[in-house]
């Protein structure tokens, strides 16, 4: 039997220490041996709520499966981990010290089987120096310090040849990326977010997440009948719904045009807006307003919306967050005003969603030098290739090529949550993420737009939607 007793102090309110450790998945944040960690039981983190983590040991992995054996809020936590060769007992207790101050206390018993107790033993000193590293990893996760974030070496070499670029498009590459990804303890308790597209796929997977670290969620979506399933399935995974839901058809601008008049009444700050509502449309169709269904719902809803909500944005004392959620198709296009609604006698969905990608990553430059005096930072993401239900219904035969390699919907929603959530985040601006690291925006020459498209991207916006106001109010 060995035993550790570790003490930290850190500069965080106890509430936020205890949230952030309750949550064993953070675990690979902090600790120094601990490489995976998944939660294997649904509902919000409980007494009785297990969690299977992989730990290194010499040249090996040990797998342990921990179930929390107590959970007192803001006070203490108690774990017991099971192993083939070994039994731990931990005990994490918080003390509040006043003034954002809190005392943790991490105490753990490791109980060894099978003859491993004598081995162990000698190993008593490693034991004690992981503990020491785990404490301190803790204590650097907590303090929320990150540097803003840029692109390594790594990835600006991969990103200048299309094969390695595609690659980390993958689960690979979300792989790869995290391995160097810094501790995320930023608590959004208290914080607005609003989401478009939140129902399934990328924008569930983000609500669930945004509502596990506190955030006051407003979600839209466009189905009522929708509505009681997304839900109720939010309660059981988080224990918490959404707290408000706004239906509109974000295709349709006059209904945009109703949300952002109800969420401006509401006279509510918003923090973090999340443009994700989007589809493929195989089959060319207009809306009732009359425009081509992928310009209207991927380009100029996202860029009305966001427009009209900004009294909503402004004169935060912390940056508020725009994020938009792109596609690694817009790669394949190139931005041209004149095409960016697709004619039926030559309409190609695919082609269609990326050039309307490919407008809003410009708008995403554009506002985000706008708006910096008004204390908004403004990023665009692109989530890799996610077997996501859209991807399912509208690319089956991209999928059936692809389906080994693609990410999960939680893999692909990952760089949203990091945008809404890390301090670091918002100390960048203008920027298309994959991964939590900036990228290159274009992967072939040939797609980089002239100067005088970016200048009128505006304009076309403008007169576009002006021709559809015009029209419905005729």
């Amino acid at each position: 039997m060995i035993t550790l007793e570790e003490v930290i102090e850190v500069s965080r309110p106890v509430d936020e220490c205890f949230r952030y450790v309750a949550d064993f998945r953070t675990t690979v944040e902090w600790d120094a041996t601990a490489v995976e960690a998944t939660k294997e039981t649904p509902g919000p983190v409980s007494v009785g709520t297990r969690f299977a983590l992989k730990c290194k040991s010499g040249p090996t992995k040990l797998a342990l499966d921990y179930t929390i054996t107590e959970l007192v809020p803001f006070h203490s936590i108690g774990l017991r981990g099971e192993g083939r060769f070994i039994t731990v007992e931990d005990s994490i207790t918080f003390d509040d010290l006043g003034d954002g101050l809190t005392r943790i206390r991490y105490h753990a018993v490791f109980s060894f089987r099978y003859g491993m107790g004598r081995l162990a033993q000698r190993a008593e000193t490693g034991f004690q120096a992981m503990g020491r590293a785990s404490l301190r990893g803790l204590k650097k996760a907590l303090a929320d310090d990150n540097p803003p974030p840029t692109a390594s070496t790594a990835t600006t070499r991969r990103d200048k040849k299309l094969p390695t670029a595609l690659l980390d498009f993958t689960r690979f590459g979300y792989r790869r990326g995290r391995q160097h990804w810094l501790p995320m303890s930023a608590d959004l308790t208290g914080k607005h977010v609003v989401l478009t597209g939140a129902n399934s796929g990328l924008g569930f997977a983000t609500a669930r997440a945004l509502l596990e670290a506190g955030a006051t969620l407003t979600v839209v979506i466009r189905d009522p009948n929708k509505l009681d399933a997304m839900q109720a399935s939010l309660a059981q995974e988080t224990g918490r719904a959404a707290d408000s839901v706004e239906l509109c058809d974000m295709s349709l601008l006059s209904d945009v045009e109703t949300l952002c008049d109800r969420l401006l009444a509401q006279q509510k700050p918003i923090d973090v807006l999340i443009n994700n509502a989007g589809a493929l449309f195989n089959e060319y169709a207009e809306t009732s307003e009359g425009i081509e269904r992928s310009a209207a719902l991927l380009l100029l809803s996202p860029w009305r919306m966001t427009e009209r909500l900004l009294p909503l944005l402004e004169h935060h004392q912390s940056p508020a967050r725009v994020i938009n959620v792109i596609s690694g198709g817009m790669y394949t296009q190139k931005l041209r005003c004149a095409h960016l609604v697709m004619k039926e006698q030559n309409y190609n969905g695919s082609v269609a969603y990326a050039r309307a990608k490919r407008a809003l990553t410009v708008l995403t430059e554009q506002w985000a030098e706008e708006w910096q005096a008004r204390n908004i930072v403004v990023n665009s993401m692109h989530p890799g290739w996610a077997d996501t239900p859209g991807v399912q219904s509208a690319l089956p035969g991209f999928r059936r090529v692809t389906q080994s390699v693609l990410r999960s919907s939680d893999e692909g929603a990952d760089t949203i949550v990091w945008l809404a959530r890390a301090t670091e985040a918002d100390q960048v601006s203008g920027k298309l993420f994959l991964d939590r690291e900036p990228r290159t925006t274009h992967l072939r020459p040939n797609t980089t737009e002239k100067p005088e498209e970016r200048l009128g991207l505006r304009s076309w916006l403008e007169d576009t939607y002006s021709s559809l106001d015009t029209a419905s109010n005729s």
